[in-house]
């Protein structure tokens, strides 16, 4: 699995070989089963994750009592919370493995240190987020001016792979739409 961060780092940044060593001796790399919760709604992360393998779903239970899924994390994707900036720094969302999963896991407490200790890698994590941050603007924009059909269309042409990892009322969730439709609209679709 180190190869992975092997490959990601140097796609990120020109960290020399020695340096890229020292950051991947420095890091914590754990195994979690499916049905692993990360962290729960209303719960103080500690820890941020990058994905080697497996799948993870956000979600929250909103004031009737559902689950609202928000967002699937699959290979070489980061889950962090960006929650610094609330005066209560607990979690809106419950992270939960949909699958067996291979992460890094940071302990927050020590992010600085390691930023501190390999100045690239504080870049590299910049670089990464406002990647991120960028295509979340873009699909969120392009979720909220689309047709459940569109959406459908929208995640078999860039997330098709989820069609086979999700269960299907996650998914719908996730869309915005009901299982039903979700049916309906891949029946037409094909």
């Amino acid at each position: 699995m180190k190869d992975i961060l092997y490959k990601y780092m140097s796609r990120w940044t020109s960290l020399s070989q020695e340096d890229q060593q020292a950051i991947v001796d420095e890091i914590r790399v754990e195994e979690f089963t499916r049905g692993t919760v990360l962290f729960s709604q209303g719960d103080h992360p500690a820890a941020c994750y990058f994905i080697l393998k497996g799948c993870v779903r956000q979600y929250s239970i909103d004031e009737d009592g559902r689950e609202v899924t928000s967002n699937f994390y699959t290979e070489e994707q980061a889950i962090a919370m960006f929650n610094q900036h609330k005066a209560d720094k607990s979690s809106e969302y419950t992270f939960v493995c949909t699958e067996d999963s291979v992460m890094v896991v940071g302990a927050l407490d020590a992010e600085q240190d390691m930023y501190t200790k390999h100045p690239q890698l504080e870049s590299m994590t910049r670089r990464m987020i406002e990647v991120n941050f960028s295509q979340v603007q873009d699909e969120f924009a392009a979720f909220i001016a689309s047709s459940p059909e569109e959406r459908v269309k929208t995640l078999l042409v860039k997330r098709p792979f989820l069609i086979d990892r999700v269960p299907q009322h996650q998914l719908a969730s996730y869309l915005g739409i009901t299982p039903e439709s979700l049916s309906r609209i891949k029946k037409r679709i094909q």
